[in-house]
């Protein structure tokens, strides 16, 4: 029986390479919006962030989505990564 590999991405703030499930995809579509992908299967520019409120918190502060998307992340996004973090 084939063993199925494990997907490692890494976040675009803290750096550390992990597993997919641990991390949360956003992504700007081809329209320039950004969304949080939960699928991991959303079509446009993707940057993952880990699971953590303390790399969330450092993410809004650096601008690091901002950066990697190369575009302005709304505030709501943050805030929705926020409940999807806490559960």
């Amino acid at each position: 029986m084939k063993e199925k590999k494990k997907v490692l991405r890494t976040c675009v703030v803290s750096k550390e390479v992990c597993e997919k499930k641990d991390l949360i995809r956003i992504v700007r579509t081809p329209e320039g919006n950004v969304v949080i992908d939960l699928t991991g299967k959303a079509n446009g520019r993707g940057a993952y962030l880990k699971k953590d409120l303390e790399v969330l918190k450092l993410a809004k502060k650096s601008k690091a989505l901002d950066r990697k998307l190369e575009v302005e992340v709304p505030e709501e996004i943050y805030v929705e990564l926020e409940k999807v973090i806490n559960g």
